[in-house]
């Protein structure tokens, strides 16, 4: 795991700052736990665009990971994958039984670890415990918020999330954000950081890599006409001229608070923003 820079051949080549993929340890994927992915071009069953700027980009299988971590037993690492669905790695799993299944890839693990799920099983990198079995100050991530649905939190490269507390059936967590939150200490957490932590430092360094990943020209407001955007018109180069920023359909965007689940506020011990 680590990044490289290219010689200025090109404009492109410039600025690229690109993942050296050393950490990867098998190209091809696991053909039993693939699935079919279609893309929707950010339209919804009625054909409509209701997310703009998607379209494109290159053909993917889907990686069925195992967030749920719910089957017993160690498993050793086969392999370090690449998955084009997500930041972080993806790990190959075998289990004693022959079964084998994809996890989120924590950082530091390698090809011959072993990794375990359960109440008693060591506190070590890539093993899953419930959330009130783990002593304060643990590392985890791939966090369940309802047990036995599977990791919701801490998944992307890098992420990790902090045990604070234990208190009457609750966890109190302190997730990437800063959010320090309540959980059901019966929730499983996997100890250790996600994989790819590097991947934050890369640049694309050119739009085509953009539309490979499947994202489509994104054009400023101010630079439409006002009867296309709220920042649009006038001569030359304007501000908004206006109290903030808009999105085309006159809505406040960039910052504007968009919660609207009040039945888990009361398990949100310190906001995000309150830092």
């Amino acid at each position: 795991m680590g990044l490289k820079e290219y010689k200025p051949t090109s404009p492109g080549r410039r600025d690229t700052v690109a993942d050296d993929y050393k950490d990867i340890t098998k190209s091809k994927p696991e053909k039993s736990l693939l699935a079919p992915l279609k893309k929707s071009g950010g339209r919804n069953n009625n054909g409509r665009i209701t997310v703009r700027h998607r379209g494109g980009g290159h053909k993917r299988r889907y990686r069925l990971v195992d967030f749920k971590r719910e089957k017993s037993g160690s498993a050793t690492i086969m392999s370090i994958e690449y998955d084009p669905n997500r930041t972080a790695r993806i790990a190959l799993v075998l289990f004693e039984d022959g079964m084998k299944r994809y996890i989120v890839a924590p950082n530091g693990v390698t090809v011959g670890d072993t990794v375990a799920s359960g109440t008693d099983v060591p506190v070590t990198t890539g093993n899953a415990r419930p959330l009130g079995t783990l002593p304060t100050g643990t590392l985890v991530h791939n966090i369940e918020v309802t047990p036995g649905k599977g990791g919701q939190m801490a998944k992307s490269a890098g992420a990790v999330a902090q045990v604070m507390a234990h208190e009457s059936g609750y966890t109190l967590i302190r997730l990437p954000s800063g959010e320090m939150r309540r959980l059901l200490s019966n929730c499983l957490a996997t100890v250790g950081q996600v994989s790819n932590l590097d991947h934050k430092n890369e640049k694309l360094g050119k739009a085509g890599r953009n539309r490979h990943r499947g994202f489509r020209p994104t054009v400023r407001g101010s630079a439409m006409s006002p009867r296309a955007h709220p920042h649009g018109g006038g001569e030359a180069r304007n501000g908004i001229g206006m109290p903030g920023p808009k999105t085309p359909w006159g809505k406040p965007a960039l910052g504007k608070r968009t919660r609207r689940n009040k039945r888990t506020n009361k398990f949100i011990l310190r906001r995000r923003y309150d830092r």
